[in-house]
């Protein structure tokens, strides 16, 4: 069993990782209610505990057995519990799998991929889309003369780090766009159900989180359709946008993303939180690529995020920029 134990500066959570050889549904229940007492034994002042139960022996590309999430106010509850359907934030693995294991993909900026003549037209239009305003199906970024800003995060959800991040969203009153892998959403149900009781807006990450140029166009568009599909499931509703792991896309992406009705959203700030950054310096690279029109990237599985977004809030704040989802994004005008 390995304990994980994380907090935002109000509250603290925990994520508790077990690989197992059982497989019957109370058996692992049992296991992670055992799990969950140890956690609460060692902290007992936890705001919630997370739960992954893996097949042993634990492989990339396998979902878990079991997850769950037991806030304080419910840890009685799922102590109790004698089976594990009666439970709303408990996620049974029905026997599904993934068919490829995730890329460790990292945006830095958008790639295109492909022809040199594409290549150069795409950066072309990055540089021009303040001026021209975009073309239908794909946003760079947003109007530079209105006081707005879209608030992204890519990879969601995660265990404890999504609690987290949506408490500290909340105490400031801030929306954001959350970019999800449809395999962390079917494996985190109850996490994607409450990004929307929160108000967040969700979009398509693909299934997998792979690159996708290199990739058969019906591969690509299984990838585009299996996300949408499970976000459907959970919430009944289609996202509007989409975006490429690591910003690698190429004329194919585009136009099975188009074709599926997303429009495909990149950005303007890209701080390099996932490179394990002190936080002085992705302070700094966040405000100093603050800007209205801007579209910031950031992932939410972080540690370093968790730790200078209420500093990046407030100076935003302070600049008087309102972030939000890029759903609210005003967009230039041809």
């Amino acid at each position: 069993m390995r304990a994980v134990y994380l907090g935002n500066g109000h509250i603290e959570a925990a994520h508790v990782v077990l690989e197992t050889q059982a497989r019957n549904p109370e058996g692992l229940l049992r296991l992670a209610q055992q799990a969950v007492e140890e956690a609460w034994r060692a902290r007992p002042s936890l705001a919630e505990v997370d739960l992954s139960l893996y097949g042993a022996p634990y492989r990339a590309e396998d979902l878990p057995l079991l997850t769950a999430s037991v806030p304080q106010g419910r840890a009685r509850e799922f102590l109790a519990l004698r089976e594990p359907r009666r439970y709303d934030r408990l996620w049974l693995n029905p026997g599904k799998t993934g068919f490829l294991p995730p890329e460790p993909v990292l945006e830095d900026k958008p790639h295109p991929e492909g022809p040199e003549s594409f290549r150069a037209k795409e950066r072309a239009t990055q540089l021009l889309q303040s001026r021209t305003g975009p073309r239908p199906g794909v946003i760079y970024h947003g109007d530079p003369g209105r006081p707005f800003a879209a608030l992204t995060f890519d990879d969601a959800p995660h265990p404890l780090f999504t609690p987290l991040l949506l408490d500290l969203l909340a105490r400031s009153g801030v929306k954001a766009t959350f970019f999800v892998i449809g395999r962390n959403a079917e494996a985190y149900p109850y996490f994607v159900r409450d990004l929307v009781a929160a108000g967040h807006e969700l979009g398509n990450h693909t299934y997998h989180h792979v690159r996708l140029p290199k990739l058969p166009p019906e591969e690509v568009r299984r990838e585009l359709l299996l996300c949408n599909q499970v976000l459907a499931a959970i919430t009944g509703t289609t996202p509007r946008y989409f975006r490429p792991p690591g910003g690698r896309y190429s004329p194919e992406v585009l136009r099975i993303a188009r074709e599926l009705g997303l429009a495909t959203v990149f950005w303007t700030d890209d701080p390099g939180d996932y490179a394990g950054l002190a936080p002085g310096v992705l302070e700094r690279r966040l405000e100093a690529h603050l800007r209205p029109g801007g579209i910031v990237l950031l992932h939410d599985n972080v540690v370093g995020t968790l730790e200078v977004l209420p500093f990046f809030l407030r100076k935003a704040k302070e600049r008087g920029l309102v972030l939000g989802p890029v759903g609210a994004l005003p967009l230039a005008r041809r």
